[in-house]
């Protein structure tokens, strides 16, 4: 198969003509050549008004809820809803059932995942069941495949299993990932603990019990000398400590996800269930400060953190919503008001696979094409009938989005959204 795109603006840091616009051809999967007016028959031609096209989008921290919750998502509708969103590679975290806590859950994804057209990599956990009493068998799904290791949506609550994780996977290389959340404090809360929990009679998670637990974090982490990466930070105070640790030399990277970066505790006011998060949502000053660390770079990479759930536990009392948002899709549209191509091309592209040691593809003649094609300054209205994903959890349905997904080409394969 044959596929052209058309002018296209280039944006990539290895490339020599990044910001300027070229033809590109494509040809059984290879970068076939990369010219100002290519000329060629029986191809397939992609056109827009403004394309631009970079090495695709990578997230670090999703859940595709397959094995054990296949009627919430499955890799395959994860896959199409990644694509859909411009991704050609996603990590998954750990918490199916059973979780990816040995490593033949782990080779079960790798299996499965093959003929996909996006890329998945495994995170194995870091105890057994994610349960927090013991340590998973880490060298052997490191082995398996696993990219990084992480209990996900139930952070290490004991300090010394933690330590011992940190500690263990210094021979391989490989890192550990956080959610930030001291489960001790707030533990029935339903929002940020503030003004507007009060007001909305909720009760509330205070910003402390992801501040104690990123502090907790750093000095493990400067304990082993190991790497750690910490995932949905949403408080200012979280970013500050995390800033000051970089600036230390310690090996720490971190993560937002866009919802921190649009919405605050005052958007529930309406009790809205698919805002319902964890990490909550916290109050104005943190979410601007969220966005500020984007663009100064102390944030690394910003994740989608896909959480598809389905409409039982969504539609309902606030009190009763299950937390997440089946948001894979969304996530370029939501951040492009505050973020530029170039910024946002960073911290999708290069900082992810800079830090979990995946290689870094090239956009350059006789390359493989992994490769993410969109339109930055168009706009659609989110409907649901956009949804790929099996799950509808997604607050941006209705909502005007800036910044369309056109396709992404992966291990032979295109993926065109219409």
């Amino acid at each position: 198969m044959k596929l052209l795109i058309r002018q296209a603006t280039i944006i990539h840091s290895s490339y020599t003509g990044t910001g300027n616009k070229k033809d590109i051809l494509i040809h059984n999967g290879i970068i076939e050549k990369i010219a100002n007016d290519i000329q060629d028959t029986d191809v397939k031609i992609l056109a827009g008004n403004d394309l631009h096209v970079s090495i695709g989008w990578m997230d670090i921290f999703a859940d595709f809820a397959d094995p054990g919750h296949e009627y919430r998502e499955t890799l395959e509708t994860g896959a199409e809803a990644a694509a859909a969103g411009g991704y050609t590679d996603v990590m998954l975290i750990p918490n199916t059932k059973p979780a990816l806590s040995e490593k033949g859950q782990i080779e079960y994804i790798i299996r499965k995942s093959a003929l996909l057209p996006v890329t998945l990599y495994p995170i194995g956990c870091i105890t057994q069941q994610a349960e927090g009493k013991l340590l998973a068998e880490m060298y052997d799904m490191h082995q398996s495949g696993a990219i990084a290791f992480s209990d996900g949506l139930l952070p290490v609550q004991h300090s010394g299993i933690l330590l011992k994780a940190l500690q263990y996977v210094l021979a391989n290389g490989a890192s550990i990932i956080q959610l930030p959340q001291d489960k001790s404090l707030g533990a029935k809360g339903l929002m940020n603990e503030g003004l507007m929990s009060t007001r909305l009679g909720l009760p509330g998670i205070p910003a402390i019990a992801e501040e104690l637990m990123i502090n907790r974090d750093i000095e493990l982490l400067r304990y082993s000398n190991s790497k750690l990466h910490i995932t949905g930070v949403s408080t200012q105070k979280g970013i500050e400590l995390i800033s000051a640790a970089k600036k230390e030399g310690l090996s720490i990277t971190c993560s937002v996800t866009p919802y921190h970066a649009c919405f605050c505790d005052e958007d529930l006011a309406d009790y809205n269930t698919n805002l319902k998060l964890n990490p909550v949502l916290r109050n104005r000053q943190d979410m601007m400060a969220i966005r500020k660390a984007i663009g100064e770079n102390v944030v690394d990479c910003i994740c989608s953190q896909h959480l598809p759930l389905h409409s039982d536990d969504k539609d309902c009392e606030f009190e009763y919503a299950l937390p997440g948002i089946a948001g894979i899709e969304t996530v370029y549209g939501a951040v492009s008001p505050f973020l530029t191509v170039e910024k946002w091309i960073e911290k999708v592209t290069l900082a992810p696979r800079k830090i979990f040691g995946i290689p870094i593809p090239e956009i350059k003649e006789g390359a493989a094409a992994t490769l993410t094609v969109f339109e930055p300054h168009e706009t659609l209205i989110w409907q649901k009938e956009n949804i790929r994903s099996k799950s509808f959890n997604n607050p941006f349905i209705g909502k005007k989005l800036t910044g369309i997904v056109k396709a992404i080409i992966n291990k032979n394969q295109v993926r065109i959204n219409n």
